[in-house]
């Protein structure tokens, strides 16, 4: 390779949205990362692992190899789910390094037609915009309720159509008919008041999860606090920012910051748990030197998810009997990213009647990933039908999660499987325990 060649090879990861070289040399090839990376644990191969991953990125530092299809392959078989950073003894950022690194291969390797389309409606036209989301949810529900779906699902029609159209097709979850969302209302605290927290409505929680929205505002309440849902927030950005699209994500993200600080919040508090992850990050989406800099601090300051802040109250308080075998599913951005997860466990064991089973391999990803069991169809399906096995085995009436691709991969698993039993959100069990003890008196 000419010294030419070289140059344009490694300016692949030139520009400042790239792995920082300190980054990129931290790790030291020790293996551990390997034994939680569910993409090695199913494959097998190095280049499937975190490790392999940054090997590559290293190459294409040094100028060995170009940002091609074929190493782009490897990083967008990646889930960032993020167990490999809590594996790591060398406190590689990996999450943040494949961010990265996936904005650099979009530059380089932007992908076929339908690739750069579906990129384009789902992380321009679609995510940054409320409005059009909830319209799409509206449709889908006169789709559903019209009997339409159930015409194409008997009709096969879709089964013709590459990848498993087919069976996203068939376990789209159902649109309920409130769709949740930002208002001027103030929920006000149940009992003696002990503060206002502002909670984050998002982009598919409020469209498909409406029952547990709910739910969050009533335990939040219950519990002493005033709930506000921000008027102007949005999207956080999540999907955005792991898929590379960071210009975008940011912009989200600055709505976002702009929208929760106007409310001066004891807390903001996020129910989903990518989300979480992702707003206790946003000081990395900003640029360094920008007005938003110090803002951003602050907003990240005051984000906690709602498993981590109930757990620090006296919220046994009021509960009634839910009698249920439970078992919980780490989400991968709760658990890894977030590092959260005994709170969730300690709300469900407080729940009188609740028997709480622990599932093998609860911390490895179910597959869902934001928008990779419809990018990786194939190998998403490969991780559900390890997840649906223990779930069988854990013979659980209700699984629960905190993150709403988790609740929809986990009730396709079980509808997939012909499993008994219901997924549901934590607090939702806390919430209807809680009802249940109001009933009782």
């Amino acid at each position: 390779m000419t010294q030419k060649e070289r140059m344009l090879t490694a300016s692949d990861f030139m520009g400042a949205e790239a792995p920082s070289e300190d980054d990129l040399y931290k790790c030291v090839h020790c293996g551990l990362c390997l034994n939680v990376c569910p993409t090695y644990l199913e494959t097998g191969l190095e280049t499937e692992s975190p490790r392999g991953r940054i090997y590559l990125m290293r190459a294409v530092n040094e100028g060995r190899v170009k940002i091609t299809e074929a190493v782009n392959s490897h990083w967008s078989l990646c889930l960032e789910c993020r167990a490999c950073e809590v594996a790591c003894p060398s406190g590689v950022p990996y999450g943040h390094m494949m961010e990265l690194t996936r904005t650099q291969a979009l530059r380089r390797q932007p992908g076929s037609f339908s690739t750069r389309l579906f990129r384009w409606i789902t992380f321009r036209q679609l995510l940054p915009h409320q409005g059009r989301l909830v319209l799409l949810a509206r449709l889908a529900r006169i789709y559903q309720r019209s009997g339409l779906k159930s015409l194409v699902s008997r009709s096969k029609a879709l089964r013709l159509l590459p990848g498993n159209v087919d069976m996203l097709h068939d376990n789209q979850p159902t649109i309920p008919a409130e769709i949740f969302g930002p208002s001027s209302a103030v929920y006000p605290a149940l009992g003696e008041r002990k503060g206002r927290v502002a909670l984050l409505s998002g982009c598919i929680m409020p469209l498909i999860y409406t029952d547990a929205m709910n739910a969050t505002v009533r335990v939040l309440q219950h519990n002493g606090y005033d709930v506000v849902v921000p008027m102007g927030q949005g999207c956080c950005g999540a999907l955005n920012a792991h898929a590379g699209v960071r210009d975008e994500a940011r912009a989200m993200a600055k709505r976002n910051i702009d929208a929760f600080l106007a409310y001066e919040p004891d807390a903001i508090i996020v129910n989903s748990a990518g989300c979480g992850s992702t707003m206790k990050e946003y000081t990395l989406l900003i640029e360094e030197g920008s007005p938003y800099a110090e803002k951003a601090e602050r907003f990240v300051a005051l984000v906690k998810d709602v498993n981590e802040f109930l757990v620090t109250l006296p919220f046994q308080e009021g509960l009634g009997e839910i009698k249920a075998r439970v078992t919980y599913q780490d989400p991968c951005h709760l658990a890894h990213a977030q590092r959260i997860t005994k709170a969730p466990r300690e709300l469900l064991k407080t729940i009188p009647g609740v028997e709480l089973v622990e599932m093998e391999e609860a911390s490895v990803c179910c597959g869902a990933a934001g928008s990779y069991s419809v990018t990786q169809q194939a190998f998403s399906q490969r991780l559900m039908k390890r997840k649906t096995a223990h779930l069988a085995e854990a013979g659980a009436d209700v699984v629960a999660t905190a993150n709403p691709g988790c609740l929809i991969q986990l009730q396709t698993a079980l509808n997939n499987a012909d499993l008994p039993g219901r997924v549901c959100h934590v607090v939702e069990l806390l919430d209807e325990s809680y009802r249940a003890g109001v009933s009782s008196e």
